[in-house]
């Protein structure tokens, strides 16, 4: 399991009962995580004194029970600023387990660049931007695609927060297959790939994104936008049903640069209430 161990505006303070409490920032909040099956009890304080709870509802979707939170806040990782916003289907734009990427990207991109070399990276399904952001902080020239206007003027936001803004980031609206075919038709190529694909998801256009069917053809694709001399590629999955060794087999199925080393693992937050390990997601990473 990668672990983020780094945060300080940030804790998992207990989950229990398909519920996490939180820490972010000053603020306490209850989210739903159904991988928190245990009906260990809550001891915590803040499962009494929390800001906001968010509250499925059984027709789907649901809403949050706002008590005392702003509109936006920030919070902080390392040299990083991110806006923060409670949204309509429990997300608040950051994903914290995946500041074990964050680090091993920016390790990469400053190795890469210590050597000389330049640090061209394609950030797919890019979302709020953290992946963005960090790359650029470590020197990389970035492209932010993701589909949702919003999400890309949010990224765009929490660049300008971490003092990024005048970095060399180009911000793409567009669907992400679409793009990753017109760029090959363009010729350009990049030194290292992120991507962090939902599960179900429609582009600008209509177009339907499935991630069992999609994922191993658009990998495919995108493993050819990679430079004569790659450094990295990271895939991350929120989908129960793909597993971290699945997306590492697509990785391996799809290398066209030569030889390369694959891991594959769960991403974990500690849980400060009891020591143990909450599992978050997963991730394949492989490097050249």
């Amino acid at each position: 399991m990668w672990k983020s161990l780094d945060w300080k505006d940030y804790d998992l303070l207990d989950c229990s009962a398909g519920e996490r409490l939180e820490r972010w920032g000053r603020y306490i909040l209850v989210r739903p995580d159904p991988q928190a099956v245990w009906q260990t009890p809550r001891k915590n304080v803040g499962w009494k004194r929390f800001d906001a709870r968010y509250h499925r509802s059984d027709r789907g979707g649901g809403s949050w029970e706002n008590l005392r939170l702003p509109d936006i806040w920030t919070i902080q990782y390392k040299n990083l600023t991110f806006n923060i916003k409670p949204m309509s289907f429990k997300h608040t734009g950051v994903f914290p387990e995946q500041a074990s990427n964050w680090d091993f990207a920016a390790a990469r991109i400053g190795a890469r660049i210590a050597a000389g070399k330049p640090a061209r990276v394609l950030n797919l399904f890019a979302y709020t931007g953290a992946a963005t952001i960090n790359a650029a902080a470590a020197g990389a020239q970035v492209c932010h695609v993701d589909a949702a206007r919003g999400m890309v003027q949010w990224a765009r936001e929490n660049a300008k927060s971490s003092g990024l803004e005048s970095t060399p980031i180009r911000w793409i609206v567009d669907d992400c297959m679409q793009f990753v075919a017109r760029e090959l038709r363009r010729g350009h190529r990049y030194d290292a790939i992120i991507m962090d694909p939902p599960s179900y998801g429609r582009g600008p256009g209509g177009q339907v994104w499935k991630i069992e069917n999609d994922l191993y053809p658009l990998v495919r694709e995108t493993m050819q936008l990679l430079s004569d001399d790659p450094d990295f590629m990271l895939i991350s999955s929120y989908s129960t049903g793909l597993s971290p060794s699945v997306m590492g087999y697509i990785m391996g199925a799809c290398n066209v640069r030569g030889r390369a080393e694959i891991d594959c693992q769960e991403l974990g937050l500690r849980v400060k209430e009891t020591g143990f390990y909450l599992p978050c997601g997963a991730s394949a990473r492989m490097v050249w």
